[in-house]
């Protein structure tokens, strides 16, 4: 436990950056998942619809820290791929 003002503070600092950190990771998460589960559910007319959304969502999460920008890049490329095919036939 802190003892000193400082070190209270930063304990409180730490604690609000990691309910935000975990929120914005769900988000992602979430993002993801429902893009993935459209996907699987050979439904490629809402699919078109919903991959920007996702890549936004990607994007928004690297400028907020939670992921790196390669991880982002590999995300919105293997998306975007599963989308072009499930799209294209």
């Amino acid at each position: 436990m802190a003892n000193h003002k400082s070190a209270e503070k930063r304990a409180r600092q730490s604690e609000r950056r990691r309910v935000m950190n975990r929120q914005n990771r769900s988000r992602l998460r979430t993002g993801i998942k429902a893009l993935r589960a459209a996907a699987a559910s050979a439904k490629p007319d809402g699919l078109q619809a919903l991959l920007p959304a996702t890549v936004s969502l990607i994007d928004k999460s690297v400028q907020k820290g939670v992921i790196h920008k390669n991880t982002a890049a590999r995300h919105k490329k293997r998306l975007t791929r599963r989308v072009n095919e499930l799209t294209k036939s």
